[in-house]
């Protein structure tokens, strides 16, 4: 009797909340949880070509509160912290150790600076040495990492403007840097105390102009003046002993970018004028070339702001695009231009046209090859071989031909035509190598190049290595892993002669380590690190990949997780939590292929349900929940009720399996999940309960496409309707869970569509609680939030499911 009196006050105490504002500070989740939370990150790995050293990285397993309590802008798609000149949700590593692979010791590096904030590590060309970003009390500062002494050093104190990425480009002599710093007398405007000089005004002039939702855009003047401050930067020549000279004077400077030779350096940068429709990225902008002195050589693009775009995911700018260095050539800038307006709805024999062109540009650009889909990239090798990709996203094709760059307008050679999100058909990755410029390029021994695949299968993951003959163009299989106990990722062929590769082992239990392969000798393996477990509280936990379908026939699977000591001949009956998020597909067989793998390495975290394993609840994670539009069919068409066919099928398949109460089953997801789970409580009666993490729930507020609809509202408000939670709030009666981070910068998931969600709920009557994170973007980052959260779940979860 006492137990029942206090799960109906627990319950009626929780329940109360969801109608009243709670002030509550900061909880922590129950110790089996906690126990996994508090961890110690294993480091990073970083390694050269050459595989000589390994560069181990560390970080905190978490930011904290005061990490996102700073000051920040959010101008032109950018959030940057205006004091440090560096963005403002980066993540920072606090130490650096060497180890030389064929040793077993690591070397602290010596020389940090105190209390290291580190980011942006960029090797040298030679990669004897890597430069990186300090963030010190009076700005970014530039430091050298020498491998070989395992000794870094602050090399100058000229602070580094990151506002727009990595601010180091080392010359080809390794000897010398450009780094974007800081302009000189910089000066922000506060808009909390600028006074407007009038309105501001826009004006639409007729053209049709589909833009999606973005967070984070300019919005008046005092937005345009200090965008234009914060972006503009001054590039300096730094050698090794700390010797600076300025390279080039003002601009708004995005990217620099040598050529493979070292002899050219192109630069881009942003025009005027700006934009408050769209983010940075399509405001306008120039590409010039300057010798590796800084003397201009040509202007080589110019492109216009684009704020009217054709409607489409295969849309592309006009004019020339994707402008880089040919990597197997000394100095040839390779382009692209679109040849249908870069409009996907024009038909036309060939989408793109691909260009070279080469150093000092005194002649005219050379026609390459033109692609019948949109230009999806280029694999260079040498002067007779290159990969050439096009696609085509409505279609999801992927192809992929043999290339001969010696032989401008020749037609190329189709190797394979497929639907990219055919896992099982895929044939692999092509390998790389570092040529004479130190640029990757395609492996090639004679006319035998290399394929590294993932090897998913009907029966289970098996990564290879094939050669391929480029005469031929027929493969022949090198290597393929046979664990089935565990999982063996192929990273990189270490040595073509001795039949050496890099790859790392892992299995549920094992934390994943790196190891060299004898690809010949499959037997002979040799061990380079051992991290351990740090979650050996749930090694034994039972893990299994489950297969099943739901009611049109299509095969789906997710991983299941059972507590430790479950008696699976008892079979006591558990509460189901399932974790889903949806994916869209155009045919059957694709959606039903399966990339689970038992074998995964279980590593907890904030993003799934996984935690709850330890406190007696059965876990489906990672559900398959696709969305299928065949033909003329579009996937969201059908959204809800595929909705409902998923979690139907996934709940019938473990409570056949003998192993829950189907009538205490939750459902969570972040983002498009999350939209799937209030969908999922709206239309359906499946669950007991459901939490739902930084979702959109109105469509309407997302017009020109969400996700992966391509289609506006005006042309399918029916389907915006009912896809829209909010537009259905009135049918939503099961208990809810929203959370939401404070500052999220997610495009379309602004924290207003939870705190609109929650007032339609609760003016309705909807069993439902809201917790705003505070600092927090799309993603939760700091442990104060991310235990807070863990603790909210548990509450939801033990009064609404157990």
């Amino acid at each position: 009797m006492t137990q029942r009196i206090l799960f109906f006050t627990v319950s009626f105490l929780f329940s109360f909340s969801l109608f009243a504002q709670e002030n509550i500070s900061f909880q922590k989740p129950p110790k089996e949880i906690l126990d996994l939370v508090e961890y110690e990150r294993p480091p990073g790995v970083l390694m050269d070509s050459d595989k000589n050293y390994m560069i181990l990285t560390y970080r905190n397993t978490y930011k904290s509160l005061d990490d996102l309590n700073q000051e920040e802008l959010r101008l032109g798609g950018l959030r940057i912290n205006p004091d440090h000149h560096i963005s403002s949700t980066i993540t920072y590593l606090n130490n650096l150790k060497v180890r030389k692979i064929s040793d077993k010791n690591e070397i602290q590096v010596k020389g940090l600076p105190e209390n290291p904030r580190i980011a942006y590590l960029t090797w040298s060309p030679d990669e004897s040495k890597i430069a990186f970003t300090n963030t010190g009390k009076n700005g970014l500062e530039l430091w050298i990492l020498d491998i070989k002494s395992a000794t870094a050093k602050k090399i100058s104190t000229q602070p580094l403007n990151a506002n727009l990425g990595n601010p180091i480009t080392w010359f080809s002599d390794n000897q010398n840097l450009l780094v974007t710093t800081v302009q000189d007398n910089l000066k922000l405007i506060d808009p909390e105390k600028e006074l407007p000089e009038g309105p501001i005004v826009s004006v639409s002039d007729g053209s049709v102009s589909q833009n999606r939702t973005y967070q984070d855009l300019l919005k008046n003047k005092t937005d345009e003046y200090n965008f234009e401050q914060i972006t503009t930067t001054q590039i300096y020549k730094v050698n090794l002993n700390g010797d600076v000279k300025l390279f080039k004077d003002k601009a708004m400077y995005r990217n620099i970018s040598f050529s493979p030779d070292g002899e050219y350096v192109m630069i881009s940068t942003i025009q005027k004028p700006f934009s408050y429709l769209v983010p940075f990225s399509r405001f306008p902008s120039e590409q010039s070339v300057y010798t590796s002195e800084g003397n201009l050589v040509k202007q080589v693009n110019q492109l216009d702001l684009a704020e009217v775009m054709p409607k489409g995911f295969m849309a592309v700018r006009q004019g020339k695009r994707s402008m880089y260095w040919r990597s197997d050539l000394p100095s040839t800038l390779v382009y692209v231009e679109a040849l249908d307006e870069g409009d996907p709805a024009k038909e036309v024999e060939f989408r793109d046209a691909v260009y070279t062109w080469k150093a000092p540009f005194d002649s005219a650009p050379k026609l390459l090859t033109k692609t019948v889909q949109r230009f999806a990239g280029i694999q260079w090798g040498n002067e007779n071989y290159a990969i050439l990709m096009d696609q085509w996203y409505d279609t999801r094709s992927l192809r992929t031909y043999l290339l001969n760059p010696s032989q401008p307008g020749s037609q190329p050679k189709l190797i394979s035509d497929r639907n990219y999100q055919d896992i099982y058909s895929d044939p692999g990755s092509f390998e790389t190598r570092k040529n004479e410029f130190g640029r990757y390029v395609l492996a090639i021994d004679g006319t035998t190049t290399y394929l590294i695949g993932e090897g998913y299968t009907p029966e289970g993951q098996f990564p290879f290595i094939d050669k391929l003959d480029l005469k031929t163009l027929k493969t022949t299989r090198w290597y393929q892993s046979t664990y089935k106990d565990k999982i063996e990722n192929i990273f990189t062929i270490t040595d073509f002669k001795k039949g050496t590769a890099l790859v790392r082992i892992e299995s549920a239990t094992d934390y994943p380590n790196y190891y060299f392969r004898n690809l010949n000798r499959k037997e002979s393996i040799t061990q380079l690190t051992d991290f351990k477990n740090p979650f050996e509280s749930i090694k034994d936990v039972h893990k299994e990949v489950i297969k099943y379908q739901r009611k049109d026939g299509v095969e789906l699977s997710g991983t299941l997780y059972l507590p430790a000591g479950y008696d699976k001949k008892k079979k006591e009956k558990l509460p189901l939590l399932i974790w889903a998020y949806p994916s869209e597909y155009k045919d059957k067989n694709s959606a039903g292929q399966s990339s689970h793998n038992p074998n995964e390495f279980t590593f907890p975290y904030y993003g799934s349900f996984v935690y709850w394993v330890t406190r007696g609840y059965a876990v489906l994670d990672d559900a398959a929940f696709p969305i299928i539009g065949e033909g003329d069919t579009e996937p969201n068409d059908t959204f809800v009720e595929q909705l409902i066919w998923n979690a139907e099928a996934a709940i019938d398949a473990v409570d056949k399996l003998g192993y829950i109460d189907r009538k205490r089953v939750g459902v969570g997801g972040h983002s498009y999940g999350a939209f799937m789970t209030a969908n999922l409580l709206t239309h359906s009666d499946l669950f007991a309960c459901g939490i739902a993490r930084s979702g959109a729930y109105n469509r309407t507020l997302t017009p020109f496409g969400f996700q992966r609809e391509q289609r506006n509202y005006w042309e399918a408000p029916e389907v915006y309707n009912r896809m829209s939670p909010f537009m259905n709030a009135e049918k939503m009666k099961t208990p809810m869970l929203l959370t939401h981070g404070e500052a999220d910068n997610n495009p379309g998931t602004f924290t207003l569509q939870t705190e609109r969600y929650f007032q339609a709920l609760k003016g309705l009557g909807a069993p439902v609680r809201m917790v705003i994170l505070p600092k927090e973007s799309h993603g939760y980052v700091a442990k104060e939030n991310i235990l807070h959260l863990l603790w909210e779940q548990d509450q939801f979860l033990e009064t609404y499911l157990k």
